[in-house]
C-alpha cells in the first residue's frame, strides 16, 4: 500500500515539476517513520494540489483559445444519432484527437446548421483538455487581424501568434475575400504551420467546397497552388441534411386588432 501512495505522490510532484523521486520520498517516510494514515494524507494534499494545477492551466487554455466558455460546445453535446453513412464512426473518433498527433487538418463542409462549427469548437476544446493550445476565430475576424497588422507594421507578431497554438481553427471560410497583401500573410500562416514541430493541426469549416476556395483570395495561381498544402494530409467531412437549428422553436399565433365586446342590454 505505501508502495503504491509512494509512486501516487511521485506522480502528482512530477505533474507539479517538483524534483521529487519515488526513492527520495521512501526515504524521507522511512526517515520520519510516517504511518499510513500520515502517509495518505500527504497523497490526497499532492493530488489536490495536481489537480487545481490542472484546472488552472485548462480555464486559462480555454480563455486564451476564444472558445465559448459558457455554454461550451463538447463531443457530448452533439447528436451523432442524426448522423448517417459509412464515415459516422471516423466523426465519432475525433474526441482520441488522431488527427491532432498525426499532423492531419481537417474540414467541416456543408450549409448552415448541420453541426460544423460545434465539431470544430468541440474538438478545439478537447484539445484545451489535453494540455494543447488552441485559437479559435472566423474567417473575416483573420482577414481584419491581417489588415490591422499591416496598418501597424506588425505582420511578423501576428503571424507568429497564429503559428503557435497547437490547433488552430478558421470558421466560416468563404465569407469575405481576402486582397492580395491578406493572402500573401495567410499563405505565409499556412507555410510556417506546415513546418511546425509537434502536434499540430488546422480546422476549417465552410459552405463552399474547397475548390472553390480560390474565389476568396487574391493572388495569381502560383500562390493559390498553396491551398493544395493544407489538404496534402486532411480529412474533410463533407456534410449534408436538415439543419440542427430551429429544433426547439415554437411558434404562437397571435391576432392582432380591436377586442369585440358584446354588450347585453337588461330586458
Amino acid at each position: 500500500m505505501n508502495d503504491v501512495m509512494i509512486e501516487r505522490i511521485s506522480q502528482s510532484a512530477k505533474a507539479l515539476s517538483l524534483d521529487l523521486y519515488a526513492r527520495e520520498l521512501a526515504g524521507y517516510i522511512d526517515d520520519r517513520d510516517l504511518s499510513e494514515k500520515e502517509l495518505k494524507a500527504v497523497c490526497d494534499v499532492f493530488e489536490y494540489l495536481e489537480k487545481k494545477k490542472y484546472e488552472s492551466m485548462v480555464y486559462t487554455m480555454l480563455k486564451l483559445s476564444k472558445l465559448p466558455m459558457t455554454e461550451p460546445k463538447t463531443f457530448e453535446k452533439f447528436d451523432f444519432t442524426r448522423l448517417h453513412g459509412k464515415h459516422v464512426e471516423v466523426l465519432k473518433s475525433l474526441p482520441m484527437l488522431a488527427p491532432l498527433y498525426a499532423r492531419k487538418n481537417l474540414a467541416f463542409i456543408g450549409p448552415q446548421g448541420v453541426g460544423k462549427t460545434h465539431l470544430a469548437m468541440a474538438f478545439g476544446r478537447e484539445c484545451c483538455l489535453k494540455g494543447f493550445k488552441t485559437y479559435f476565430l472566423k474567417a473575416s475576424e483573420l482577414n481584419l487581424k491581417f489588415t490591422d497588422a499591416r496598418k501597424n507594421g506588425r505582420e511578423a507578431t501576428v503571424i507568429n501568434g497564429l503559428v503557435k497554438p497547437s490547433c488552430l481553427i478558421i470558421d466560416e471560410v468563404g465569407r469575405c475575400v481576402f486582397d492580395k497583401a491578406n493572402t500573401r500573410l495567410f499563405f505565409d500562416m499556412i507555410d510556417r504551420r506546415y513546418n511546425k514541430d509537434g502536434p499540430c493541426t488546422m480546422i476549417f469549416t465552410s459552405n463552399k467546397s474547397p475548390a472553390r476556395w480560390r474565389e476568396f483570395f487574391s493572388e495569381d495561381d502560383t500562390l493559390l497552388c498553396s491551398l493544395d498544402r493544407i489538404f496534402d494530409d486532411a480529412t474533410v467531412f463533407m456534410m449534408k441534411g436538415d439543419s440542427y437549428r430551429g429544433k426547439k422553436l415554437e411558434t404562437l399565433g397571435i391576432e392582432a386588432g380591436i377586442a369585440k365586446h358584446t354588450e347585453y342590454k337588461n330586458t
